[in-house]
């Protein structure tokens, strides 16, 4: 069991969920005052999405990107900025007897765009998807080929920033070491184990012990688990080594009926650590853990300059 675990809180994502709780966050504001909240709470790392201010849609507009980032590195918490490049491999076939002709929901685009926020803001972490594979919805197809995970490694190499290798399947992981022994990655890896991703690896114990099992010697890695899985996950994670994360990405209630905030599933989660007998890590001690080094802010560089 791992007695001293850093808490990711992933604030917001992207799924159709800002209609179905009032407490997900919409607004670059919203974001980062959740993201506040939750290190407050005691999460070390905020993962951060942006969504259209109007619509609650999935964005990645490097504005908003900016805004969070400023707001959050503006107020009184050091927690660690982890931007996901996610967004813009979104590929919705159209019908069998004609594939090619793209449904409207598609939003696909190269590596390099998915990271412009990234490279313009240097957060300390971003994420990393480490393949495509299926997710529900037919024809819909999540797009990450390996020449864009290189690309993708080769570029956060370059600028410092530390890529969180998001692994829904084995192949993902047998992919990432390929990628740390082309020299891609640098010492130590972090991995996020991700359970329960319709349609990749199901969230079961035996399922989260065989994807630990084949993650690389010396890798630092969390995971989750979506909906009711997320606590049970929480759990599972301390006890098979690693970190954990939860947030309104991955789940919206507290417990059945009782829609949850960010700041009360961390409270949840660590009540659960701690219970166990765990320690939860503050951010300069995750930042330790994790090898990562705050760079100065983009703007601060070029006054420096």
């Amino acid at each position: 069991m791992n007695r001293n675990i850093i808490i990711t809180c992933a604030v917001t994502g992207s799924g159709d969920t800002a209609d179905r709780s009032p407490h997900v966050p919409v607004t670059p504001k919203e974001i980062a005052h959740a993201s506040i909240e939750a290190a407050k709470a005691g999460a070390a790392i905020a993962h951060i999405h942006v969504r259209d201010p109007e619509t609650g849609a999935p964005s990645r507009d490097v504005s908003l990107y900016r805004e969070v980032v400023d707001r959050i590195r503006d107020a009184d918490t050091d927690v660690i900025i982890n931007l996901t490049t996610g967004m813009g491999g979104d590929l919705y076939l159209g019908p069998d007897e004609d594939p090619l002709v793209l449904k409207d929901e598609t939003d696909l685009v190269g590596q390099t765009e998915r990271m412009e926020h990234v490279e313009a803001l240097l957060p300390e972490i971003c994420s990393l998807d480490c393949g495509s594979f299926n997710y529900p919805g037919g024809n819909y197809v999540y797009v990450s080929t390996p020449d864009m995970l290189r690309l993708g490694a080769k570029r956060l190499q370059k600028v410092g920033v530390k890529p969180e290798l998001e692994v829904f399947e084995l192949g993902h992981i047998w992919f990432a070491k390929q990628l740390q022994k082309e020299g891609l990655l640098d010492s130590p890896p972090l991995f996020q184990v991700c359970m329960g991703v319709r349609w990749a690896a199901e969230a079961t114990p035996r399922n989260f012990m065989n994807m630990v099992d084949n993650l690389p010697e010396g890798a630092n890695w969390a995971g989750f688990g979506l909906g009711s899985d997320e606590m049970p996950m929480v759990a599972q994670a301390a006890l098979l080594g690693g970190h954990v994360r939860i947030g309104l990405e991955d789940n919206l209630y507290l417990q059945k009926g009782t829609l949850a905030s960010n700041a009360q599933l961390v409270e949840r989660a660590r009540s659960i650590l701690e219970n166990m007998g765990a320690t939860i890590q503050s951010p300069s001690e995750a930042r330790k853990t994790l090898s990562l080094k705050k760079q100065a802010t983009p703007a601060l560089a070029r006054k420096i300059a």
